[in-house]
């Protein structure tokens, strides 16, 4: 058994490696205007600069845990620690969108370890009784990687240049590649059993397929007919991964998972409604500066309210769930995250500071309910021996909808540009009008798919 020193040292390597990751997730955003100006391309079109980070993380996500057990946990760690801070030097060094978007797959790469292998070792090193309170200090930096992610993102923007929203990454990274090299117990696995490639490949083309037909009708300004084409691809290789799992002795994801309805329809809530939640941290920025005339840290700081209000949400979660039960819960929530979004399409724009603040903070605090109730109910009816495998298919699925959130909000936003001509900043507003009410509507129909959740499950009084 470790001592404890040791014990805090592999706290602290992961708790760094998870802040790496969540601060990426949300520092670009505030900088996507500027990025765009510096790379002779459209703010309206830099969706896939968000796309490839997250596309990339659910797409190598699910063989995280057997690179980890075939290679050892610090060599994997320190890989993907190693690959995130080239990737991060390498957008930094970007000349162009093609080459951010390249960079930014090499960072993905390295981010979709970071979280899943650092859980791992936390599972093979500290003593059960001791797991949850190690869980729970590695989540912080979950929470504050997101909360001074956009604030931080426009400042540095502002204050030198977007190019040092990836060079802050090169120094912490350093750092954390010698400490787990010197630190981090290797836990390698002999005799694991042989990764499911066959399932792995139809998988990973079918998300790949989709998003970049969703995106083509965007940024990419692909024919309808390729876009077409990329759908068919897409649902086929979801298809042929399901037939190839149903027969497969030990498949990637095991089909006895969706037996349980608690996760079958958890998970298909999770999809469907973080869309329209993993939008909003793209298209806010963008409104504030593109139409609103904010400056890129005034943007940044604008997003405090959300986070802020997300924190404080979290005391609340289990006292309504407990209360009013999970289904109740998460339609009406559902329904009025549906509404806050498109709220921000019909009144925010010509409404008074406060409002926005109002508007900006409800949204945090539905965000906070809705993710910890989702996540609760994906994973609490799963047996003991099917948990592993249900929370990295609802890893994947959470880094999926990120991924298809900012391709659809790119998406209509290019629609609505064509049909309202978006050459003047008044134009641009109402193709973000268009937008939030898209999403909103959207977001508030996923609802139906918590109304298929048993009545009392977890409810407080049925």
């Amino acid at each position: 058994m470790p001592n404890e020193a040791a014990l805090s040292r592999q706290l602290w390597l992961v708790a760094v490696g998870f802040f790496m990751q969540t601060l990426d997730s949300t520092i670009v955003n505030t900088a996507l205007p500027s990025m765009a100006r510096s790379l002779g391309e459209s703010p309206l079109r830099m969706q896939s600069v968000v796309v490839a980070y997250t596309l990339t993380m659910a797409t190598l996500i699910p063989a995280s845990g057997w690179i980890a057990d075939r290679f050892g946990i610090r060599n994997t760690y320190l890989a993907a620690i190693a690959l995130f801070t080239l990737g991060s030097i390498a957008c930094a060094a970007s000349t162009s969108l093609d080459v951010l978007v390249a960079a930014r797959v090499l960072q993905g790469t390295g981010g979709a370890m970071l979280l899943p292998v650092g859980r791992l070792a936390l599972l093979r090193t500290f003593p059960r009784q001791r797991l949850l309170e190690a869980m729970s200090f590695v989540a912080i930096p979950g929470l504050i990687g997101p909360l001074i992610g956009p604030t931080l993102g426009g400042w540095l923007t502002q204050a030198a240049s977007w190019h040092w929203i990836f060079l802050i990454n090169v120094p912490v990274g350093i750092a954390g590649a010698y400490f787990t090299y010197r630190y981090m117990a290797q836990n390698r696995v002999d005799n694991i059993a042989r990764f499911d490639w066959g399932g792995y490949a139809a998988l990973t083309i079918g998300m790949i397929a989709v998003s970049v037909a969703l995106d083509g009708l965007g940024e990419l300004g692909l024919r309808q007919a390729t876009v077409l084409v990329l759908l068919i691809v897409g649902f086929a290789g979801i298809v042929a991964y399901w037939l190839h799992a149903s027969r497969h002795p030990h498949p990637l994801f095991a089909p006895a998972l969706f037996s349980v309805a608690s996760f079958r329809v958890g998970l298909l809530g999770n999809l469907f409604a973080r869309i329209g939640i993993g939008a909003m941290p793209y298209l806010i920025p963008l409104l504030l500066q593109v139409s609103l005339g904010y400056s890129p840290l005034e943007a940044g700081m604008m997003m405090l309210p959300v986070s802020a209000a997300s924190m404080l949400m979290k005391r609340f979660v289990m006292p309504l769930v407990g209360r009013y039960g999970y289904r109740r819960v998460l339609i009406a929530n559902t329904l009025s995250l549906g509404v806050t979004i498109a709220a921000f399409g019909a009144v925010f724009a010509p409404a008074p500071f406060a409002v926005k603040l109002v508007l900006l903070a409800a949204l945090g605090a539905q965000n906070s309910l809705q993710f910890s109730a989702m996540n609760t109910v994906v994973l609490k009816d799963l047996a003991p021996r099917e948990a592993s495998g249900g929370n990295s298919l609802l890893s994947m699925s959470q880094m999926l909808a990120m991924s298809l959130g900012v391709t659809t909000a790119g998406t209509l936003l290019a629609m609505f540009g064509e049909a309202f001509g978006a050459t003047t900043s008044g134009d641009a507003l109402a193709s973000f009008r268009g937008t939030f009410l898209s999403i909103g509507v959207l977001t508030a129909v996923s609802a139906w798919i918590f109304w298929q959740l048993e009545r009392g499950d977890g409810d407080g009084g049925d």
